[in-house]
């Protein structure tokens, strides 16, 4: 596989520019600038962090065209009716599960920064149970990978949006109350300015993250699976 060579200086400036001209009219004559520079480019580096999670991740390769969101803005629940994004994303769910509601890897490519993130963002309500059963039973080993030096270095803390108080049901003193608390678990990092677009080393850091957040995605999707076997089997029962 040839070496990925980063986003082209072509990439940064369509991405500059679509945000001073985001409409259907400045778009569709560039699409074909868009399709060579940013998406062609874009599947190349999917098809280069695949080969990569053959040797740390495999239940996570993704086809390159289905990995990759649209370009094209959903609408029609925002005030914003710009058409576009401003950014081109992929993401990586665990084969067979839910994109958004199991856990997984994500990373999006823009002008202005280039972000990386890994865990789970919208579980769903069995789901959700799951999960904080699953670290209530299993404290301290979850506490170590949230807590690695080299993870929280790279991605920063654990993030993720919380309970006021520990759902009910669950002990307020126990050790990882705080955890219980959470509606999703996600390290998140963001790197601003375009030079990492640019840069070869793009491949490298993505894949950096992504073996550093394997831990947490393995240890999430463990109670899901179970939960998703227990769907499956009801399903065939009825």
């Amino acid at each position: 596989m040839p070496a990925f060579a980063g986003f082209s200086e072509d990439a940064v400036k369509f991405f500059r520019t679509l945000r001073k001209n985001n409409t259907r009219e400045w778009f569709q004559p560039r699409k074909d600038i868009f399709d060579s520079s940013i998406r062609a480019v874009m599947e190349d580096l999917v098809g280069h962090i695949n080969h990569e999670f053959g040797k740390f991740a495999p239940l996570h390769i993704a086809e390159p065209k289905k990995a990759i969101y649209r370009i094209y803005r959903d609408t029609r629940f925002s005030n914003d009716k710009t058409p576009y994004k401003t950014h081109i994303a992929a993401n990586f769910p665990r084969q067979g599960m839910e994109k958004h509601s199991a856990a997984g890897y994500y990373f999006s490519v823009s002008d202005e920064e280039v972000e990386f993130a890994g865990g789970v963002y919208m579980p769903l309500p069995d789901g959700l149970l799951a999960l904080r059963n699953h670290i209530v039973e299993n404290d301290a080993r979850f506490a170590r990978i949230v807590a690695h030096k080299k993870l929280v270095e790279s991605m920063g803390p654990l993030y993720g949006g919380s309970l006021t108080r520990v759902p009910k049901g669950f002990d307020a003193n126990h050790a990882s109350a705080d955890f219980i608390r959470m509606k999703q678990w996600m390290f998140f990092k963001a790197i601003k300015g375009p030079a990492m677009m640019r840069s070869p080393d793009l491949l490298k850091e993505v894949v950096m993250r992504f073996k550093l957040v394997a831990p947490l995605v393995v240890f999430l999707n463990e109670p899901l699976e179970r939960v998703l076997r227990r769907a499956s089997s009801a399903g065939r029962l009825v």
